[in-house]
């Protein structure tokens, strides 16, 4: 199978193919269920295409917790049926589909009641295992454990002692979750899609009642296209109620969006040898191993504000320190913070007014002849949700289509990862790069780190870290524009790679060097890489702004300051 290549000009043919002749399948939105969606279509053999406003997983699908789970929490609700499935899909990414980019990582539960908290909790995590087990997909982690309050301490030397009586060790797995969409985009490009991002619907269009495509606006060119489908699927998560709106037709149920934010904090502020999960008044809160990095998260609050770009307030950053320094050591502060982002759960609509109550179940339905509309749901059920909403689309089709193969079709990226893994030590050999350079090229681009490698070969200045985010190569900054589909420096900055959240500079000392490295790719001169420069500083700033108000109006209006897209 060919390796899809996302650079300008694929794009450019993208719109065009799609404008040329009547899809089978349109799909709107690129986030983790839009991109899934696409590919499930794909591989079914339906022509098929994809238009994303802004960047791939722009929105919530690169906002998450980066954990593929199967939400332990639920069990408590009594929600098997959601927890069997999500546990089933997390091996099945573990082992089959994914290896490359999704990975096991354990994290300790903090007991701090004697008795009958272990034989609760202890029975709950014991469920979970053996869940994951009966799904024929989760012998690959292992089994929880039960630890002492001293064992506890010496995996995690950084809780207070008074904090725990004992522990319950478990495993999950995680993801870098704007990486894992960007690759479901390019497999399904592999296998015939037509994808563009920086492409926005902005009508559809109509025959009597039915729906028969999309109006869809080029927004760095400005031109139109008229993209004919015989089935439009909206999975445009928390704008879904703004995309049914497009056509006057409110929709059979409504999305709320719930804010999570999250802090990312430096390895070595919290000793620990394994993720933290603990229980807060509303929720739970994760401290999750990301890197050279912690994850801590998350909030769950109700949010009606500007829906592109959430803003933290210095009340949600608060809220997060004072829970996770309840059971730290050496407390953290403001300045231990390197970055801070916030996302929006789409949730469907429930009759509770808490948002950690609404339901994380998935709705598809077809409000209109010839658009099927799919939304909830949770970031590990994505192939399910993908699923169901082409099942729905096939429904609309006058022909026969074939059953859904997304269980059996590896992400671009997968054959052969385990191989080169094994191999990895020859690599380095071969090209000079330090064998932890390898590894890290392995876990974000599986068996394409070779097209990173023939990228160093053609230019070893390429095999050089950037000066001030030295995880990353040169290479990877080209590779984002060429291959990826990266139109604009913050889509680099902020999902291709992580350095926004990574940096203490949230990646401005890398921002000029980053937009010369695309400006050949993407045929910018001077001025553009000047404009670029700025729009980022700006955002940042804009950022840093909002997290230091003291509430989400005054958050969101300061994070408003930052202009949305950098012009051509």
């Amino acid at each position: 199978m060919r390796t899809a290549t996302l650079g300008p000009a694929e794009r450019t043919a993208a719109l065009a193919a799609m404008a040329e002749r009547e899809l089978d399948v349109l799909v709107v939105g690129a986030g983790v269920v839009g991109a899934g969606t696409v590919l499930d279509a794909a591989t079914r053999g339906l022509s098929t295409g994809l238009v994303e406003a802004r960047d791939w997983a722009s929105g919530t699908s690169s906002r998450s917790s980066k954990l593929i789970h199967g939400g332990l929490r639920y069990l408590e609700m009594l929600d098997f049926a959601l927890v069997r499935e999500a546990l089933k899909e997390r091996g099945l990414l573990l082992e089959r589909l994914a290896p490359h980019l999704v990975k096991p990582v354990p994290f300790l539960y903090p007991l701090q009641h004697k008795g009958w908290e272990r034989l609760y909790a202890g029975s709950g995590v014991a469920l979970y295992d053996a869940m994951s087990v009966s799904s024929g997909h989760g012998r690959g982690l292992p089994v929880h454990r039960h630890l002492s309050r001293r064992h506890a301490l010496r995996v995690a030397p950084a809780l207070k002692k008074d904090a725990l009586v004992g522990a319950l060790q478990y495993y999950d797995a995680q993801m870098d979750d704007a990486r894992f969409v960007t690759e479901l985009v390019r497999t399904a490009a592999s296998y015939g899609a037509q994808v563009a991002n920086r492409a926005r619907v902005i009508g559809f269009l109509r025959e009597g009642e039915r729906v028969v495509g999309a109006l869809v606006q080029d927004v760095e060119g400005g031109k139109e296209y008229e993209v004919r489908a015989k089935q439009v699927v909206n999975a445009t998560g928390v704008w879904t109620d703004d995309t049914q709106g497009l056509i006057g037709e409110r929709g059979q149920f409504h999305v709320r969006a719930s804010k999570g934010i999250h802090l990312v904090v430096p390895k070595d502020r919290i000793h620990s040898s394994t993720g933290l999960i603990l229980r807060t008044e509303k929720s739970v809160l994760f401290v999750i191993p990301w890197g050279r990095h912690w994850i801590i998260g998350t909030t769950d609050t109700d949010w009606d504000l500007d829906k592109a770009h959430p803003a933290a307030s210095s009340a949600d950053i608060d809220y997060l320190l004072e829970h996770v320094n309840s059971v730290l050591n050496t407390p953290l502060t403001r300045d231990d913070v390197q970055g801070v982002y916030a996302g929006l759960r789409p949730l469907l609509a429930g009759e509770s007014d808490a948002t950690s109550k609404l339901s994380r179940e998935h709705t598809v339905a077809h409000p209109a002849p010839g658009l099927v509309v799919v939304a909830g749901g949770k970031y590990t059920t994505y192939r399910v949700m993908a699923k169901d909403a082409v099942d729905e689309a096939v429904h609309g089709l006058d022909q026969r289509v074939a059953a859904c193969v997304t269980e059996d079709t590896p992400l671009l990226g997968a054959e052969g990862y385990k191989a080169l893994w094994n191999a990895r030590a020859r690599i380095a050999a071969r090209t000079g790069l330090h064998v932890v350079r390898v590894e890290h090229l392995l876990n974000r681009y599986g068996s394409m780190t070779e097209e990173i490698l023939e990228l160093i070969l053609a230019d070893p200045t390429l095999g050089e870290p950037l000066p001030a985010a030295d995880d990353y190569l040169r290479a990877e900054i080209v590779y984002a524009a060429s291959h990826e589909g990266a139109r604009h420096l913050d889509d680099v900055l902020t999902r291709r790679t992580r350095i926004s959240i990574e940096t203490f500079d949230r990646g401005t000392r890398s921002a000029r060097l980053c937009a010369e490295l695309m400006a050949p790719v993407l045929g910018w001169d001077e001025g553009q890489i000047d404009r670029e420069v700025e729009h980022y500083e700006k955002r940042v700033e804009a950022e840093r702004e909002s997290q230091r108000q003291p509430d989400d109006l005054t958050a969101d209006a300061a994070r408003l300051g930052a202009p949305d897209i950098v012009p051509i």
